[in-house]
């Protein structure tokens, strides 16, 4: 039986990723640009999984 995914699966790492990505983008003015820019980067990562599991995969997952 499949399970119903719920909105806060794909609701955490949308949020984790913004958070990270602003904080990042703080440190870009900084000396670590190369750190801030890898930083950055994990942050947009996971905004976009994070959104693929809010919008994406919502028909694919549903309980019959």
């Amino acid at each position: 039986m499949m399970r119903q995914v719920t909105k806060r699966e794909g609701m955490i790492p949308t949020i984790l990723g913004a958070v990270v990505t602003a904080s990042a983008a703080t440190l870009l003015r900084s000396r670590y640009k190369k750190t801030a820019t890898g930083v950055l980067g994990f942050g947009l990562a996971h905004v976009v999984l994070g959104a693929i599991d809010l919008f994406g995969r919502r028909r694919a997952w549903k309980v019959w």
